[in-house]
């Protein structure tokens, strides 16, 4: 279960990935960590192209698993291929040019964020959920149901 959470440079892809990863105890991957794990900032249309598999094949190695990354592009969310996608749409336009011209919004996800949540709205929202509690696909309906409701 690859969760994507996309949006552009500084809409909250970090802020919110982190806090659920820590939250829900399952891995975390910030597109910018593993860019600087591979020494790859190449942010070409080829290189945009190979983080988008990189990321999957990084997804993939756990049964849940979260990832942000800008994913500007539907072929590049189709490259990943997630199970859910969650669109901070809480900027219109983000620090790299080249980033807001190339940006697609997203025709499908399954969440879309306007605006800020502060942590304890967060963190209220999701009391007492646990993967555990849930099978893969319980849990990630579940777990958009919940966000859905800080909106």
């Amino acid at each position: 279960m690859k969760i994507l959470i996309m949006g552009l440079p500084g809409s909250g892809k970090t802020w919110l990935g982190e806090r659920l990863s820590k939250y829900l105890i399952i891995p975390y991957w910030d597109a910018d960590n593993v860019r600087g794990v591979y020494n790859d900032w190449d942010f070409t249309l080829k290189g945009r192209e190979r983080q988008a598999l990189r990321m999957r094949r990084i997804a993939e190695l756990d049964v849940v698993s979260i990832s942000g990354f800008v994913c500007p592009l539907s072929t590049y969310r189709n490259y990943f291929a997630p199970d859910k996608i969650i669109w901070m749409d809480t900027i219109k336009e983000g620090r790299y040019e080249d980033t807001n011209k190339l940006f697609e919004t997203p025709d499908e996800y399954d969440l879309r964020i306007t605006k800020w949540i502060k942590e304890d709205q967060l963190f209220k929202c999701l009391d007492g959920f646990n993967l555990g509690t849930e099978d893969i696909a319980s849990f990630s309906n579940e777990l958009m149901r919940r966000l859905a409701k800080l909106l």
